[in-house]
């Protein structure tokens, strides 16, 4: 024997070591993926947009929504929820009833309440803009008779010249609701303005904001107490009574105002809390939102679809380069990789657009009804997880079919 000792080479066969495929980093595969991108200017747009449509429709709605809700909820806290209204209901054999000329002081009597104040239609009184209107001409304006403290308890505003004051309330004097005073065409009130009204002129002192706790009041003309009775035969009998309860006491006082309003009959006599009203408004306005929401989640599966087939076309029109990059030793996952990041990158510029789209709308719409801007930061974070989701589920089969491509068949096919 030798010593010799024995050569690797001689021990026995060897295995061969392929060289193992370099992984791509995460800047690698977005600078590949937005090749495809780049080189389909026109049917990247086409594509985006779609999802940009759907993604803006959900966020502006949102948006919207919760735009008018806040200035609900602004509206509210400054006009408060503690205003309840009294007015007649009708009788058991269905005939109009009519509140006691007492009403008032009676309610004012219980002890939470706060301010009580009162107005009564004037029965068979017009307003008219001037004495040429013809007669049937009204312009669905009521005219009422009010007391000098309304506006206090209801929180409304003057928005030209001044409110009815003790002095004014037994003279011939107008004050217009908001909607009235644009009936008649009326933006100022000056004393050389008169209106002809129940047969006589009367001069117009001013001018209200918009009330949104009694709309009513918008469309009406509202005369002094004493002077609807002198000059327009006022019978004195409330039909609405404005109550202001302290906030920890509303549903006791609602419970006995009709008893004390009537107490022959607290039957006929209906109890109502404005801010009911509105809060139903609000939640009409939320079942529009869900319509709404669910036709940009349509918009946004189309934009889905419409992403998908982008993909599949690209897939089938890049065969060459799919076999190019086979052949210089590109793997199947980094062939997925590339389209599913091109297929996540054409979404993201969508939603990104979209998001950036229904904010603006949001904010345009919501700036011409005077509402403070509120755009949940939830509405635009999930409309970017959309995308994400529609992106993947858009790429995972275009990305799947173009690794699959065997590199001679995809180079064979050029």
């Amino acid at each position: 024997m030798s010593g010799r000792p024995t050569s690797p080479e001689s021990s026995g066969p060897q295995r061969r070591e392929h060289p193992r495929p370099s992984r791509l980093s995460v800047a690698d595969i977005v600078r590949v993926g937005g090749v495809g991108l780049r080189t389909r200017p026109l049917r990247v747009f086409l594509s985006a947009l779609g999802i940009a449509i759907g993604i803006a429709a959900m966020v502006s709605v949102v948006g919207i929504s919760s735009s008018s809700r806040e200035d609900l909820n602004q509206t509210l806290r400054r006009l408060g929820t503690n205003l309840l209204t009294v007015s007649p209901g009708t009788s058991v054999l269905g005939a109009e009833s009519s509140l006691p000329d007492t009403a008032v002081e009676m309610v004012s009597r219980v002890g939470p309440v706060e301010s009580a104040t009162a107005v009564g239609t004037v029965e068979g009184a017009w307003i008219y803009r001037n004495d040429h209107i013809p007669t049937g001409q009204t312009g669905s304006i009521a005219v009422l008779a009010a007391r000098t403290d309304l506006t206090a308890t209801l929180g409304a505003a003057v928005a030209d010249g001044t409110w009815l004051n003790p002095a004014t309330e037994k003279y011939p004097a107008v004050v217009l609701g908001a909607v009235a005073a644009r009936r008649l065409g009326f933006g100022q009130a000056r004393p050389d303005v008169t209106v002809w009204l129940g047969g006589r002129w009367f001069t117009l002192v001013g001018i209200l904001r918009p009330v949104p706790l009694a709309p009513e009041i918008d469309s009406a003309a509202l005369v002094g107490w004493d002077a609807a009775t002198t000059y327009l035969n006022f019978d004195g009998h409330p039909t609405t009574i404005y109550t202001r309860a302290r906030s920890d006491a509303v549903t006791q006082v609602r419970s006995v105002l009709a008893a004390t309003a009537n107490p022959q009959h607290p039957e006929q006599v209906r109890v109502s809390r404005p801010s009911d009203a509105l809060a139903a408004q609000q939640a009409t306005d939320k079942t529009f939102s869900g319509l709404l929401l669910g036709l940009g989640a349509v918009a946004l599966l189309v934009g889905g679809v419409g992403v998908a087939n982008t993909m599949v076309i690209s897939a089938l029109e890049r065969r060459s380069e799919i076999g190019l990059r086979r052949s210089l030793g590109a793997t199947r996952g980094q062939i997925r990789t590339q389209f599913l990041a091109e297929s996540l990158l054409l979404s993201v510029l969508g939603g990104l657009g979209g998001t950036v789209l229904g904010v603006v709308l949001s904010t345009v719409y919501a700036s011409t009804r005077h509402w403070p801007t509120v755009v949940p930061a939830w509405a635009s974070l999930g409309g970017m997880g959309a995308t994400l989701v529609i992106g993947v589920l858009a790429g995972v089969y275009p990305a799947v079919r173009a690794s699959r491509m065997a590199p001679t068949a995809a180079l064979a096919a050029v």
